[in-house]
C-alpha cells in the first residue's frame, strides 16, 4: 500500500521545509513535533487514492501518555474507532465513487499495537504519534478534484493545521490546510 507514500517525501520535499512555532520539539534526525500541526500525505495513482496521516497524539487525544484511566482509555478507543473511517474524516466529491481497501492505523497509545512511535527529548519528556494509512479505490477517479479536511478538523478540534503534500499523475503540490480553509484541490 505505500509504495506511493515512499516517493511523495521525496518528490515534495521542498514543499516541505516550513517553520517551527513555540510548540516545536526537535527530535535530532526526526521531524519536529508541533503540537496542533499534523501531515497528511495524499498520492493518486490511477483508481487508487493513497492517504497517510501523522499527528502527534496530542492533537486527536488531548494527552501524549499511556492511558491508564478509564477516561482516558476511552477516548483512545473512540479515537482509534474513528481513525478506521477515512470517509468520515475526508470528505471526497461523491461522484469518485471511492471504496476503502485498506487500513491501518498504529499508536503505542493504543492497546494492542506493538508499534513504536514514541521518542523522548532531551529533558526525558515523551512524545507519542499517531500514525494512520487508507488506501482507496475510486471508480471515478476523475471525479476527484478536490479533499476537505473539515470533516477531521472537527473530529480532532486540536488539530489546528494540516501540512498537505498532494501527488497525481498530472501535479504535485503542497498546502497548509486550517479548520478555516479545509479544502485542497488536486
Amino acid at each position: 500500500m505505500r509504495n506511493l507514500m515512499f516517493a511523495l517525501p521525496l518528490a515534495l520535499m521542498p514543499l516541505a521545509l516550513a517553520s517551527a512555532d513555540e510548540y516545536a520539539h526537535d527530535h535530532g534526525s526526526l521531524d519536529k513535533h508541533q503540537h496542533g500541526v499534523a501531515s497528511l500525505n495524499v498520492a493518486l495513482e490511477g483508481a487508487k487514492l493513497e492517504i497517510e496521516l501523522e499527528s502527534p497524539a496530542m492533537n486527536i487525544l488531548g494527552f501524549e501518555y499511556t492511558p491508564s484511566s478509564q477516561s482516558d482509555q476511552a477516548t483512545a478507543t473512540a479515537a482509534r474507532a474513528a481513525l478506521q473511517s477515512p470517509l468520515e474524516l475526508f470528505a471526497l466529491p461523491a461522484a469518485a465513487d471511492c471504496a476503502v481497501s485498506e487500513v491501518e492505523v498504529e499508536s503505542p497509545l493504543f492497546a494492542n499495537d506493538d508499534h513504536e512511535h514514541t521518542h523522548a527529548d532531551d529533558k526525558g519528556e515523551s512524545h507519542s504519534e499517531i500514525d494512520a494509512a487508507y488506501e482507496l479505490t475510486c471508480r471515478q477517479p476523475e471525479a476527484l478534484t478536490s479533499l476537505s479536511l473539515a470533516p477531521l478538523f472537527k473530529q480532532f478540534p486540536g488539530m489546528t493545521k494540516v501540512t498537505v503534500q498532494l501527488i497525481t499523475a498530472n501535479d504535485q503540490k503542497g498546502a497548509e490546510l486550517t479548520p478555516a480553509g479545509p479544502l485542497i484541490d488536486f
